[in-house]
């Protein structure tokens, strides 16, 4: 038997195959996960030291990491970033928050630096210790408008170069194109695509996005982090065209990631050169 950290171990009985307990395993004491293991049951949050027996298994949940693409390096999950900002904002260590929470910091190291999914009762721990809620860890403001997240204590601002601006904008798919129209000026997301240094989207003719075409257009990307406090928009402005050219409306498709999210019969492409390119990105001063 072999676990990694987050996996549950279930005890079942071996004649009707019914679960009588699980837990999460929340410590290993040998580095190749064999047994013993530090299991926090999920009906006692109680943490004990177990000795499987033959009536209990292993329920992996997945180990592959997710990747920055970036850097090319394992990174954190939603929750993990939660826990170490929050951890972090209250100048606690990984050993003092693994001492309230009652777990090994070892695994608090695991949940802060790999993508996981805790249990109820790790997150109903680590929430106390935090002097948060499991909700928050969770990130169950989600659909909320970003922005509302706790502000850092003391942030700055930096303004971002064209080529960093670049980089930004070619790492999303959704942004905001910004047209004036006959009843005033809207703001309309649209999936995009970033094809050699110009910013090419799918409408109809007749779709207020259309209106951009013949104009100089201002289109809008950003990131707000809630997690970390932190985020970056992106703003270029350049004159918007309708792409006729077989060849380069064959390039752009063959280079589109998706469909338009709005529907069918948006096959006409604009595309936005930029003249003007700015950017800004919030950190923490410090750094």
């Amino acid at each position: 038997m072999r676990a990694h950290l987050g996996d549950r171990l279930v005890i079942e009985s071996p004649a009707t195959g019914a679960a009588r307990r699980d837990g999460e395993i929340i410590g290993l004491h040998h580095e190749d996960g064999t047994p013993p293991y530090d299991v926090r049951w999920s009906d006692t949050h109680e943490v004990t030291l177990v000795f499987p027996g033959p009536d209990a298994r292993v329920k992996h949940l997945g180990h592959e990491p997710e990747t920055d693409a970036r850097a090319g390096a394992p990174g954190p999950g939603d929750i993990g970033r939660r826990v170490a900002t929050e951890r972090r904002r209250r100048g606690l260590s990984r050993e003092e928050t693994a001492r309230r929470a009652r777990m090994a910091p070892d695994y608090l190291a695991h949940l802060e630096e790999r993508p996981g999914d805790p249990g109820p009762a790790t997150l109903i721990g680590l929430a106390a210790a935090l002097g948060t809620s499991v909700r928050a860890l969770r990130g169950s403001g989600i659909d909320l408008p970003p922005g509302q997240g706790m502000a850092l204590l003391h942030p700055g601002l930096q303004n971002l170069g064209p080529e960093e601006c670049r980089a930004l904008l070619s790492t999303h798919g959704v942004g905001r194109v910004a047209v004036t129209t006959s009843e005033g000026p809207v703001v309309i997301p649209v999936n995009y695509e970033v094809v050699d240094d110009a910013i090419a989207f799918r409408t109809a003719p007749d779709s207020v996005t259309a209106a951009a075409v013949g104009s100089n257009a201002a289109f809008e990307v950003d990131h707000v982090d809630e997690a970390m406090s932190r985020g970056w928009s992106v703003l270029a402005v350049g004159p918007a065209r309708v792409v006729t050219e077989p060849d380069e409306v064959r390039h752009l498709a063959e280079r589109a990631h998706t469909t338009p999210w709005a529907g069918d019969g948006r096959e006409m492409w604009v595309s936005i050169r930029p003249t003007r390119l700015t950017g800004r990105r919030i950190t923490p001063a410090d750094r």
